[in-house]
């Protein structure tokens, strides 16, 4: 696990940035602490931040180059089936002779065996970089699911890209603010690939590789989720049978993630997913680190004592760590300055101390990320299957949104967040499947987003057009399946919730501390097979995730089967009244929004006198705001606008 950074230079212009790549590889140190090398061939610069996981040696060093010296890699990631490769299609070779035992090494010689056929036989995570001396070329590539991200940036001059944008900043290309990126952060909370927050910035989308040569860019596809009903593997396999292979597809992914020169370990948050990865990794190691984030002020979202009984039942070594209010809001000024780019996910603040905690004892550990979106585990799962398969209860509800909307809602309390739930579900089930979705994954309609703004910020035809585009691109993966079923609602958040999301909250405040995350759940093997089953083995009226609570029923405590899970929503609006208020304040100064000459004077007052009061106010809609600002004052945005307006 590292951060790697680059540069192709088009023509002597593109070569004065490669001055550029020290920098950029130094913002990269956070991801790894161990080593940091350069590699320069005139027009082409790599550079690489090394967290050591697999084969500790200086000779894994990287950059890696091929003995005859015409291939170099700069690798992030693990290749956990790569002594299997290694054995199967390079022993043969006369002219390889390996130096170290890792799995940069083995990538680099399928690389130069196979080229991008290579990718098909790889089982990890990564992005990756090889620079092609003889033919003056580059190949990139990201991983299946987009567990590890890419980002990158292009002119006439140059080609460069990084783990991350703070890194790709310091390349000095024009910065232009996408507004419909912005939009879009203030629907989702997230900006979803291949767009950024700048204009000409693009995030290789999951699945894909990049081959850059003679100013060419071009973006092949090389891997895409089976769409339920036109691969077959599965179509006619048993529930009880299915069960039995969705265990032994799990541990034999755990197994494969357990592989690690350095200590190891396991989140648990009490749910059945983490749970069942603790289940199996505990089959294939001994004494399992398992780490807990308990909430002391917040019992209603603490769920340590379901944690706990997986730790006794498995005889982990469970470690607990409980965090009052006052603890999850003092976080807040330590995450921020890692935000590469606006992303508002409030669980991000909790993810980033347990991440912290776990460093202190292991450099890895495992995640049972994933599993929610396979196999239907959230609440708006269950929403949209009662919303398809109405009864006369869904129907009654549907009928009284005008009463529901006049009760009062929170997350933060039982009756609160049950007419929360209601009142969402009633609202929801007015729409076209598509809005549906959207609608669910939004956290403000359309028309509040672009109050947001000044009027003359943008021509609001043309955004609008931009925004209206790429959400028809997000929402056509409702529409593409040929079967209406709740499958069609989760291959779409494996495209864009997940990797968007989840994922990269995962990647971001994880390598904060150069802690890696791997995800079980998300072995392509697996992720294929759960696209290949019926609806009816992941949801009912009665469970949600069916086949995985059902597989690992008597391997679990039974407390966990099919109980009442809540999701844990940060208590902000607490902290804007204490310890957040500074960032309030500051984040909806009146001065500073009219010299930012972004959003709405009159909005922002608004809402900061909401925040003042105490009244009816989204408190992820403030920590939005809170996020993007904090965010342009780190990276001086401001600056760089008025150097391109001059």
């Amino acid at each position: 696990m590292c951060g790697i950074t680059g540069i192709f230079a088009f023509n002597e212009i593109g070569r004065f940035s490669l001055v550029r790549l020290q920098e950029a590889t130094e913002r990269l140190e956070h991801r790894g602490q161990d080593a940091q090398r350069l590699y320069n061939d005139f027009f082409v610069g790599l550079g690489h931040r090394r967290l050591s996981i697999l084969d500790l040696s200086s000779a894994a060093n990287q950059p890696m180059s091929s003995k005859d010296e015409r291939y170099t890699i700069v690798f992030n990631g693990e290749i956990y089936n790569f002594k299997e490769l290694r054995k199967e299609y390079l022993s043969d070779l006369d002219n390889v002779d390996f130096e170290t035992e890792s799995d940069t090494e083995v990538l680099l010689q399928l690389y130069i065996r196979f080229k991008e056929k290579c990718l098909e036989k790889l089982n990890g995570f990564f992005a990756f970089a090889v620079y092609d001396n003889q033919e003056q070329s580059i190949f990139i590539a990201r991983d299946r699911i987009g567990i590890k991200p890419l980002l990158y940036y292009h002119d006439e001059d140059k080609f460069v890209f990084s783990s991350e944008m703070s890194s790709l900043m310091a390349y000095r290309f024009p910065k232009k603010l996408d507004f419909a990126s912005l939009r879009l952060y203030f629907s989702l909370h997230y900006i979803p690939a291949p767009h950024t927050i700048f204009e000409n910035v693009l995030k290789l989308p999951a699945g894909h590789y990049l081959k850059i040569k003679k100013k060419e860019v071009i973006l092949e596809k090389y891997y895409e989720i089976p769409n339920n009903y036109e691969t077959q593997n599965y179509n006619s396999i048993s529930y009880d049978n299915a069960q039995k292979e969705l265990v032994n597809l799990l541990e034999e992914s755990v197994k494969k993630r357990l592989i690690s020169d350095v200590p190891i370990g396991s989140f648990l948050s009490g749910g059945t997913d983490s749970s069942a990865i603790v289940a199996l990794a505990t089959r294939h190691t001994k004494h399992l680190n398992t780490f807990s984030i308990g909430y002391k002020d917040e019992p209603l979202f603490d769920e340590t004592s379901y944690a706990n009984l997986v730790a006794k039942k498995f005889n982990t070594n469970h470690t607990v760590f409980t965090l009052s209010n006052t603890d999850i809001f003092e976080a807040v000024f330590d995450m921020l300055p890692f935000l590469s780019e606006p992303f508002a996910d409030s669980s991000a603040i909790p993810f980033y101390v347990l991440s912290k905690h776990t460093k202190q004892t292991a450099s890895v550990a495992l995640s049972g990320d994933g599993g929610d979106e396979l196999f239907a585990g959230y609440n708006k799962y269950l929403g949209e299957y009662k919303v398809r398969n109405a009864g006369w209860k869904e129907n009654l509800i549907k009928g009284n949104l005008g009463l529901l909307e006049k009760l009062p809602k929170s997350r933060n309390s039982f009756w609160g967040n049950k007419f929360r739930q209601l009142h969402r579900f009633a609202k929801a089930a007015q729409l076209s499947k598509q809005e549906r979705y959207w609608f669910l994954s939004s956290f403000i309609d359309e028309q509040n987003v672009q109050n947001i703004f000044q009027s003359d910020v943008f021509d609001l035809s043309n955004e609008d057009n931009k925004f209206q585009n790429r959400k028809n691109n997000y929402t056509k993966f409702i529409s593409e399946s040929k079967k209406g079923d709740i499958n069609e609602m989760l291959y779409a958040d494996m495209n864009l919730l997940l990797p968007n999301d989840m994922l990269h909250k995962a990647d971001q405040f994880s390598m904060a501390h150069a802690l890696e995350v791997r995800v079980p759940f998300l072995d392509h093997n697996l992720v294929n097979f759960a696209f290949q089953i019926e609806e009816q083995y992941k949801i009912n009226p009665k469970i949600k995730k069916r086949i995985v609570q059902d597989a690992f029923k008597n391997i679990l405590p039974a407390e966990l089967y099919n109980r009442s899970k809540h999701g844990f929503d940060v208590p902000l609006a607490k902290g804007f009244q204490t310890l957040l208020k500074p960032l309030v304040e500051q984040s909806l100064d009146r001065d500073f929004i009219q010299e930012q000459g972004i959003f709405s004077p009159a909005y922002t007052e608004n809402l900061k006198q909401k925040v003042k009061q105490g009244t009816d106010y989204d408190q992820n809609h403030v920590w939005a705001f809170i996020v993007f600002q904090e965010w342009w004052k780190k990276n001086d945005i401001q600056k760089f606008i008025e150097e391109e307006e001059f």
